[in-house]
Formats: structure tokens, C-alpha cells, sequence
């Protein structure tokens, strides 16, 4: 065999760089904040680069669907009450951004405890020692008969809880309720249990056909309304297994019943990357049309954001 040696660079064919097709353009990159600078002025300061121009799509798409009338669905796991955004939630369904909220088990019990005491989330690991973890009997009796209650009546579980909030009498702090201001202003709120997972299912008041029932009931809502998400938006908020895969078989249900949902937005926000809200909310639902988005941050910052520009972009919009 020949030995080698260094090949000759004189005949590589090049390209003028002005004439090349770039990701990044010197009008995408983002700006300095003056001094006292707006928080507008912030979002605008932005690059338009990778999750600051997907974020501000996204703000685009909530806006684009409340001015079209579509739904915005978020849904979510129990920690965005925990870190204090039920108000800045509430806000957004006042103002008919978010038009059905769905979630998990434990998001019952923190809104209640919020609404009821002013205050949730236990210690669990120095509860968990004794044997008293989750055995708070107001958030474990009230919330059981609540659910009790739908089942006989036919109810779901987020239509219970809130009208128990809306209209009970010892609910000193409702107005920071999202399942009592869901009641009140008449936006679906479904809740999809995974039986076990929560404190509520300890309790002795606990009725296991019941819990089933009105949770099944509600699927059966949020798959209605999943139904009419052609042109809307969904957001997965911090739900890295259950609100994923209740999404993917509404989804399913709501396209083999004949309804038209191809081309929509969907979103999940989380801390990290997780295999099912990438493939059963971000990828596999917008195969056919529309768009799917992964922001990655903590939700005490990027919600609050993403609020925040849906707000400044409609006010664009407005002006």
C-alpha cells in the first residue's frame, strides 16, 4: 500500500459566504436592556434564536387561538400550585387565555389546602417517620365527600371540588382557587387520578367506585374537549407521565369519533426532557399539522414569562 500523506487542500471547491444559506442572522440576535428598561422592552430584547424565538411563538399561538376562538388547554401535574402560580393561572382564565384546565390527583389537594388553610405542602420527610404523613382529616374527609358527592350526581372530580370551594362556607382564601374559579367562571376542570398516588386515597372516607367513576367522567370531558382543539393550543405543564398519556388516548378517541384535530399547538414546560412529553405531546400529536414545542425551565420563572408575553403580545395586537 501507498503510505499517506497530507492530502492537498488547492482544489476544494468554496462558496462566497454571502451567498450561504445561515441559521443565524445578525437581525435574530438580542440586545442590551437599558437602565429601567419595561418588561416589553425585556421580551423584545430577546434573540430570536432556539427557546426565546419558541417562546415567543408559543405566546403567539395562545394569543392567535383566543382571537380565533380555539381552546387553550393547560395541563398539569400538582407542583405549579405549590410553587405559587395558581394566581397568575387564574388571571389567564379570567382573561380568556386558558379556556379548560386538566390535572392530576395531587392538584385537588393543594388547591383545597390553600383555599381551606392558607397553606400546603407537608413536610414529607419528617411526617413520613411517624406514620402522620397526609392525614391532615379536612383535606382527607371534605375532599373524599366531594368526590362521593360527584360520583351520585354525576359529576366529575373538578366540578365537585369546585363548587365545594365556590360555594362552601369555610373558604376563607377561594378567590386563590383554580378549581373554585373554574366554577365560578364556568371553564372545564378535569382531574385524572392514578388511585393510590394520593393522600386522599388513605383516609377511611376514601371510596375507591367512586374515585373512578367521576375521574373516568371527567376523561370522557377532557376528550370532548380535546375534540375541538383544531386550531388551539395545548400545554403540558410539569406532567412527565400521566397528563401525557391521558392526552395521547383523548387524542385518539377524539379523532376515530370523526372530529377534525390535526393542526394545533402543543407545549410542555418542565425542569427536563422526559420520554413521554416529548413524544405524546410535543411529537407524535402535530405529525399531522400544527407545531410542538419543549421549553425547559423551572415554572416559577418560565410560566410567569410565558404570561407575561401572551399578555404583551395581545396589547401588540391591540394597539
Amino acid at each position: 500500500m501507498k503510505k499517506p500523506g497530507p492530502v492537498s487542500l488547492r482544489k476544494l471547491k468554496r462558496y462566497s459566504l454571502r451567498e450561504r444559506t445561515s441559521k443565524v442572522r445578525a437581525e435574530c440576535l438580542g440586545r442590551p436592556v437599558p437602565k429601567g428598561a419595561t418588561l416589553s422592552e425585556f421580551v423584545n430584547s430577546l434573540p430570536d434564536v432556539l427557546a426565546a424565538k419558541d417562546i415567543k411563538e408559543v405566546a403567539r399561538a395562545v394569543v392567535d387561538a383566543k382571537h380565533k376562538r380555539r381552546p387553550v388547554v393547560l395541563a398539569m401535574g400538582a407542583h405549579p400550585i405549590k410553587v405559587g402560580l395558581s394566581p397568575i393561572i387564574i388571571d389567564l382564565m379570567e382573561q380568556g387565555y386558558i379556556t379548560a384546565v386538566a390535572t392530576n390527583g395531587a392538584a385537588i389537594v393543594h388547591d383545597f389546602e390553600i383555599a381551606f388553610a392558607g397553606h400546603t405542602s407537608e413536610d414529607v420527610a419528617s411526617s413520613l417517620t411517624d406514620g402522620s404523613f397526609g392525614m391532615a382529616k379536612e383535606t382527607g374527609s371534605m375532599l373524599n365527600r366531594a368526590i362521593k358527592k360527584a360520583s351520585r350526581e354525576g359529576k366529575g372530580i373538578g366540578l365537585a371540588v369546585g363548587e365545594l370551594i365556590e360555594r362552601g362556607k369555610n373558604f376563607p382564601n377561594r378567590h386563590l382557587s383554580l378549581f373554585g374559579n373554574a366554577f365560578r367562571l364556568g371553564i372545564p376542570a378535569t382531574v385524572h387520578v392514578a388511585i393510590g398516588t394520593d393522600i386522599i386515597h388513605m383516609h377511611p372516607e376514601c371510596d375507591g367506585s367512586a374515585v373512578g367513576d367521576a375521574s373516568y367522567r371527567d376523561f370522557r370531558i377532557l376528550t370532548s374537549v380535546v375534540s375541538e382543539l383544531e386550531g388551539g393550543v395545548f400545554i403540558n405543564l410539569g406532567s412527565a407521565v400521566l397528563i401525557p398519556e391521558v392526552f395521547l388516548k383523548a387524542l385518539t378517541i377524539a379523532r376515530n369519533l370523526g372530529h377534525k384535530v390535526q393542526s394545533f399547538t402543543t407545549v410542555t414546560m418542565d425542569f427536563m426532557k422526559h420520554y413521554r412529553s416529548t413524544v405524546n405531546v410535543v411529537q407524535r400529536p402535530t405529525m399531522t399539522g400544527g407545531k410542538g414545542y419543549y421549553l425547559i425551565g423551572h415554572h416559577e420563572i418560565m410560566f410567569p414569562l410565558l404570561a407575561a408575553m401572551v399578555k404583551i403580545e395581545d396589547g401588540h395586537r391591540e394597539v
